[in-house]
């Protein structure tokens, strides 16, 4: 078994705190966790950096907060990233930071995509938008996507079961990536 740690990033593209975004995701790491015990996690909250990301239009006008940020991902083992559907694409500032990111430092590392929007109607966004943003950084991206909408949450908490068994599917992938066993179900 894989005993090195592994750096996670997750990326939060909402630009509200607390979101349904940030809930998805935050049940997504909380699972990760609950397999893996050698993970070194890290959140770039988009809400938390919209003026830092506004006020950088090229990566050497960054602030150290950002910077740092940007370096996490760029030497991240493993990417969770997850935006609101705005106009059936992911929020401006979210492809603004990762138009901060230098291109060849995704090559290779695993993405979940994950979403969340008003309706059902607005899950192809992961494959019609985020799929091909990697696919830009030449990344791997994971071929199952987390999309939730409205229903499957309680506030900002994910509630519908549905959704976390998505989350274990997922996750096996993560773990078969890393060549992690998976425990098989009782």
């Amino acid at each position: 078994m894989n005993t090195s740690v592994i750096r996670v990033v997750v990326v939060s593209g909402s630009l509200r705190a607390p979101s349904r975004t940030h809930g998805l995701l935050q049940a997504l790491v909380e699972k990760l966790q609950a397999r893996l015990s050698n993970l070194d996690v890290h959140w770039v909250r988009i809400a938390e950096l919209c003026s830092a990301l506004s006020g950088s239009l090229e990566r050497d006008t960054a602030s150290a907060d950002l910077q740092l940020h940007l370096q996490a991902i760029e030497q991240a083992d493993l990417l969770l990233v997850g935006s609101p559907v705005y106009r059936a694409s992911y929020t401006g500032l979210f492809k603004h930071l990762f138009d901060l990111v230098d291109h060849q430092s995704l090559r290779g590392v695993p993405v979940v995509l994950a979403a969340t929007g008003g309706s059902e109607r607005h899950a192809l966004m992961i494959d019609h938008q985020l799929r091909p943003l990697f696919a830009f950084f030449q990344a791997h991206t994971l071929p199952y996507g987390l999309y939730a909408s409205v229903e499957a949450f309680d506030q900002h908490h994910l509630v519908e079961p549905a959704q976390f068994e998505r989350i274990e599917r997922v996750l096996d992938t993560v773990s078969a990536f890393f060549q992690i066993p998976v425990a098989s179900a009782a």
